[in-house]
């Protein structure tokens, strides 16, 4: 009885081992791709699709995506080894490497700039017409590990010594547009993009101009930000050569298709990637030191 007991016991843990020992990329053990939730999920669910199996043909690896909801779900993927790869915003970006020693090895490219802004909104009835006049506002913010929709406009404020009434987060760039369109909030911060050479509107509030078509004229930009280095690709830790090395490979080659500009558009805005290393991202540490954020403190809110 006993030897049985433990012939049982002895094939259960080499069957956990084989399990745990699955080589990444196969289908027990796929490679876990992650989103940054800056647009709705539904919209990168639906769009990475196809990426997906652009990527495990071109690979030969398997892949599967991950769509928290919130930056810092994507900060800790990494650190608990669920994310392999992933799409981060840029603050996001400084504390998956300062925490976890993730390392950004590409950048998105949108509208033509390896970079972007934020900007400070307020409706056009508002009586806000600088900086200055957001003292004593209520204001919304986009998420607190936002770099354009928090941490730059917040060091204009500081700068200026103006300090809003009341503050909130809205999570998402297109719901603080949206409260301050309705006027549920004075003014609010979110990402900015320069026009198009037609005069195209390519700033967050462009995201809701479906549901409210004169939305460019009912919000107005009150000031925008220092340019801010794009969205980064991010690798775990210790992630093979091997895989980082095809993946990369992959990524350029279906962005260089037309339906893989599609896809990228559709989910981020983004028109092409270039090659980036982690001192491109030393000013933005730089800021955030100068308005006193603190990282470790933001990974546990």
């Amino acid at each position: 009885m006993f030897n049985k007991l433990a012939a049982t016991l002895f094939i259960a843990l080499t069957l956990v081992s084989c399990v745990n020992e699955d080589k990444l990329g196969t289908k027990n053990n796929p490679i876990k791709l992650y989103f940054t939730p800056s647009v709705d999920s539904d919209t990168i669910s639906s769009n990475s699709v196809h990426f997906l199996k652009f990527l495990e043909k071109e690979t030969g690896y398997i892949f599967k995506t991950g769509i928290p909801t919130n930056y810092i779900a994507v900060v800790e993927a990494f650190g608990s080894k669920r994310a392999d790869i992933g799409v981060m915003n840029s603050f996001g970006y400084i504390m998956a490497n300062a925490k976890y020693g993730a390392t950004a090895k590409l950048r998105v490219i949108r509208y033509g700039h390896d970079y972007y802004q934020g900007q400070i909104i307020a409706h056009v009835d508002s009586d806000i017409n600088s900086i200055a006049d957001l003292e004593g506002k209520k204001f919304a913010f986009t998420d607190p590990s936002s770099t354009s929709g928090y941490m730059f406009p917040l060091k204009i404020m500081k700068d200026a010594k103006v300090t809003p009434s009341n503050t909130m987060f809205a999570i998402k760039h297109d719901n603080v547009v949206t409260m301050v369109y309705q006027g549920q909030v004075d003014a609010g911060a979110t990402y900015y993009s320069a026009p198009s050479a037609e005069g195209k509107i390519r700033d967050a509030r462009a995201r809701v101009k479906t549901q409210f078509p004169d939305v460019e004229d009912k919000v107005k930009i009150i000031t925008t930000t220092e340019k801010i280095p794009n969205d980064p690709f991010v690798f775990r830790k210790d992630l093979p050569v091997e895989v980082t090395t095809k993946f990369i490979a992959a990524l350029k080659k279906y962005i260089g298709t037309e339906a893989g500009k599609t896809v990228f558009k559709n989910i981020y805005s983004v028109d092409g990637i270039i090659e980036t290393s982690d001192a491109d991202y030393d000013g933005l540490r730089t800021m955030i030191k100068s308005v006193n954020i603190d990282i470790e403190k933001q990974l546990k809110n």
